[in-house]
């Protein structure tokens, strides 16, 4: 989905969730989610899309050198695991007696926010 300026886009998932990638080359790999773009609708895996960055000397670094890390993917390409049947599945949005909105897995109904 573009994005129209700094528009912030809706993400069916949250920094933490385990979720497990639909589509691509990392398809059918499980990870957690480290990091959530919604401003280029974008997320990063524990695992998924590993790179490597040739890095400078640093002062932090001071070797430098070849280092691997997660490049963000686009959300629609990963999915919730529900936590009840540990398969894949849709995100809904309840509105509970106090007013709040939590996420749930359609496919068992669990709530995932709690």
């Amino acid at each position: 989905m573009p994005v129209v300026g700094a528009r912030r886009v809706h993400m069916h998932v949250k920094k933490g969730d385990l979720v497990v990638v639909i589509s691509g080359k990392y398809r059918g790999k499980r990870g957690k989610v480290l990091r959530v773009l919604p401003k280029t609708g974008r997320v990063v895996v524990e695992g998924v899309n590993v790179v490597k960055r040739h890095t400078k000397p640093s002062p932090k670094n001071p070797q430098g050198g070849i280092v691997q890390r997660e490049a963000p993917i686009h959300a629609s390409k990963v999915m919730l695991v529900d936590p009840e049947s540990k398969d894949r599945t849709r995100v809904g949005i309840r509105v509970l007696g106090d007013g709040r909105r939590v996420r749930y897995a359609k496919r068992s109904g669990e709530l995932l926010d709690k």
